[in-house]
């Protein structure tokens, strides 16, 4: 049981340098935060979080990007934090169509999308699917869906470190409260994890893994975040899901940047480095002393990479 309040959804509108925003796209209602670019003609660029994670997750680059010159916006994905939470739109089909509405609400005609983990997922979906939006993309630890899925089949030491947890979260109910049970401790777990133990010692892994912790015990957001990853299992075996890997398969011609944490232990290197048939102008780059939240673990790094390829 919790021993804390249940959360409002308004409580992950943290102060800082930044304004939050309400944007409608797509038929649902979007939190979205950015900081003040100088010129109002800068280029847009979408910042799109993973499982069990929020806007938060970019705080550095959306600092960082706007010193650069840019319009960095960091968006609660459908389902997380203070964006709604409708029950279905968890098909990769919607949450493309989701950004590609964002980007027009936000008042552009294209956009460079960076994704972490599931975000960058969206992002290969957005870039395939409404090619005219996306300038460029930005994937940290993120490998292109039909590399994934040939790794998971095909690299036994894939298989380990990431099925286990996407068939668990198959279970109905169940998981819902694996992620909620006692004050969200499974999403500390889970980062801790994944991220580099000289990161997991420090003031601001605990404060990240707090925050953390408070937005997947928001009403609805566990049910949501493992929508996604249910979706991705089911459509497996149906006519759209078959049909979206097909489409998927279709390469993109756009810069695309992978980037990935030396130590990540989740998403392993050969995995990352699949796919280079379906993206031929990808580069491939390592983040040193990161695990699989690089963007958080070395933000300098990861933020210096995004300006060549924004460059």
């Amino acid at each position: 049981m919790s021993s804390n309040p249940i959360p409002d959804p308004s409580s992950v509108r943290f102060d800082g340098p930044w304004t939050h925003r309400d944007v409608h796209a797509n038929g649902i209602r979007f939190h979205v935060v950015e900081a003040t670019p100088d010129r109002a003609d800068a280029p847009l660029v979408v910042l799109l979080h993973g499982f069990a994670d929020f806007w938060w997750s970019w705080r550095h680059q959306l600092t960082g990007l706007t010193e650069l010159g840019y319009r960095a916006v960091a968006v609660d994905l459908r389902g997380y934090g203070d964006s709604d939470k409708p029950p279905r739109g968890y098909d990769g089909w919607t949450l493309a169509g989701d950004v590609a509405g964002l980007i027009r609400a936000l008042g552009y005609t294209d956009a460079t999308l960076v994704g972490h983990a599931e975000g960058g997922l969206v992002c290969w979906t957005t870039a395939v699917l409404h090619p005219r939006l996306v300038r460029s993309i930005a994937l940290v630890s993120s490998p292109h869906p039909a590399a994934l899925k040939s790794a998971v089949l095909h690299d036994g030491r894939q298989r380990k470190a990431w099925l286990p947890s996407f068939l668990r979260y198959q279970l109905p109910r169940y998981p819902e409260g694996l992620l909620t049970a006692k004050d969200g401790f499974e999403v500390e777990r889970l980062l801790r994890q994944r991220v580099s133990g000289t990161w997991s010692g420090t003031v601001e892994f605990i404060d990240t893994a707090r925050r953390m912790r408070s937005a997947i015990q928001i009403p609805g957001a566990a049910h949501c975040a493992l929508e996604y990853q249910r979706w991705a299992f089911r459509s497996q075996w149906r006519p759209d899901g078959r049909r979206f890997m097909a489409t998927m398969r279709e390469p993109v011609d756009i810069p695309v940047l992978a980037l990935r944490g030396e130590l990540d232990n989740y998403l392993l290197r050969g995995t990352v480095q699949r796919g280079q048939q379906w993206s031929p102008r990808r580069r491939l780059a390592t983040i040193p002393n990161a695990g699989h939240f690089a963007h958080q673990e070395n933000p300098d790094a990861v933020t210096a990479e995004l300006a060549k390829l924004l460059g």
